[in-house]
């Protein structure tokens, strides 16, 4: 299995020191630019990439007086240089470097969400396979309805979560693009082939037109693409949330020795875990506004879109980091309970089979409209009788609806009782599980 990422790493990503790292690693990257286009010496660009350094601490005592964190940042980078400083940013804005560093810093989290995203794959692929013929009945409206297996379920969230993730790898690509166009992005003060070498050292790619920032519409596309997958998530969340319910019961939380539920209730075993990841997946969810809000900067820029970005982007990825890991080792530790998936298979006194005899009596010759029309009032027969109180099963493992049916005559006039109970076989509605499965994990 590949090493889970902490979450550490994700937040040092997005610490004050990290964000003047990688504005530290665009002002080089521009600085060799500008040497392999001949503009500054070898000896200038050696001793700037050799002596460049910044102090977290001098930048924000100088950003007292300047008000400007990057003016701030380039002072306390000149400190320790010579003559040479002339030279850093040069022909850049601001703008430049920011949003330069922010690709990166974006592609980088992304990497390691995507990195979280295959773990939670695998874990979801392993229960998969170890589920796969595991009987439980379907709900619709949260009412039964057919019979399928807890493998076709997690196959479901698989699918849903590999659609997340193309989304997620599209995101990484249209963000992975940086710009050095200048402060109005006409190119007036530096040539292309500046921000071209500067991207490229930096393993990114050059905007093909920028005002004075890249333009916000990547940013919210990879803020929409990890709202898209939190909500995928929190259906996940929401599904063992049920399945945990005491009338269910068909699979819980991983509860561990000391673990306590309730201050008040010594029995309590809650979902704790998947209600935390349903809360995080709905702040995740929450800042897909504010990024579509960033998209409409006025004229070439303003600065509007900066402080939303502040607060949203490292706790949008810290966010998703933790919600996933999270997750992943809910499910690597949920506890199923196929006895339990059984019994409330049968709780509906074989109602569950309906279809598979609606779909028999027309090959027997009967109208779709009068075979619905038995099969209906036989299950509504079955519905008062449940509500009456009365046994789904009897002594003879029969079901009240099989017994019903048996008790038709015009029902009889077309099956005979060995069609009838022919009709009441679980494995059938598992025979192309294998199929479905090959299709999803391929």
């Amino acid at each position: 299995m590949v090493q889970r990422y902490s979450r550490k790493i994700m937040a040092d990503k997005w610490s004050i020191e990290a964000k003047y790292s990688y504005w530290l690693k665009v002002e080089l990257a521009a600085v060799k630019a500008w040497n392999e286009l001949g503009f500054i010496s070898d000896g200038d660009c050696e001793k700037i990439c050799k002596n460049a350094s910044f102090d977290v601490a001098r930048i924000d005592e100088i950003e007292k007086e300047t008000k400007h964190d990057v003016i701030a940042f380039l002072t306390s980078i000149s400190e320790n240089l010579g003559e040479e400083s002339r030279f850093l940013h040069y022909g850049m804005t601001s703008s430049d470097c920011i949003d330069t560093a922010l690709a990166l810093q974006m592609k980088e989290s992304l990497e390691l969400i995507l990195e979280d995203l295959k773990l939670l794959l695998e874990a979801i692929k392993k229960r998969a396979y170890e589920h796969k013929n595991t009987l439980m009945v379907g709900r619709s409206h949260g009412i039964h309805g057919e019979p399928i297996s807890f493998g076709l379920v997690l196959g479901i969230w698989y699918d849903e979560l590999k659609n997340a993730r193309s989304l997620l790898i599209n995101a990484k690509e249209l963000i992975s693009y940086g710009k050095l166009s200048g402060a109005m992005g006409n190119f007036a003060h530096s040539p292309l082939e500046l921000e071209e070498k500067t991207c490229e050292l930096l393993g990114l790619k050059a905007a093909p037109i920028s005002n004075q920032v890249v333009q916000r519409d990547r940013h919210a596309q990879v803020v929409s693409a990890l709202a898209i997958l939190a909500a995928s998530c929190e259906k996940i969340a929401v599904a063992i949330r049920h399945f945990q319910r005491t009338e269910v019961y068909e699979a819980e939380e991983y509860f561990s020795k000391g673990q306590k539920g309730s201050s008040a209730m010594p029995h309590k075993r809650n979902p704790v875990l998947s209600e935390n990841v349903t809360g995080l997946c709905r702040i995740i969810r929450a800042f897909v506004n504010p990024a579509l809000e960033n998209v409409a900067l006025w004229h070439e820029r303003d600065i509007s879109h900066s402080s939303v970005e502040r607060f949203m982007l490292p706790d949008i990825f810290i966010t998703s980091d933790f919600m996933l890991d999270r997750l992943t080792k809910l499910i690597e530790n949920l506890l199923v309970y196929p006895k339990n998936m059984m019994k409330n298979l049968n709780l509906t006194g074989g109602l569950v089979f309906s279809q598979r005899v609606l779909l028999e009596l027309p090959l027997k010759g009967l109208s779709r409209e009068e075979s619905y029309k038995i099969v209906q009032r036989n299950a509504m027969k079955v519905w008062q009788d449940l509500g009456e109180g009365k046994k789904a099963i009897n002594e003879k493992n029969e079901s009240l609806f099989l017994l019903a049916l048996l008790e038709d005559e015009d029902l009889r006039a077309r099956m005979s009782e060995e069609d009838i109970r022919a009709c009441f076989d679980y494995s059938y509605y598992l025979r192309n599980v294998n199929s479905i499965f090959s299709r999803v994990f391929k």
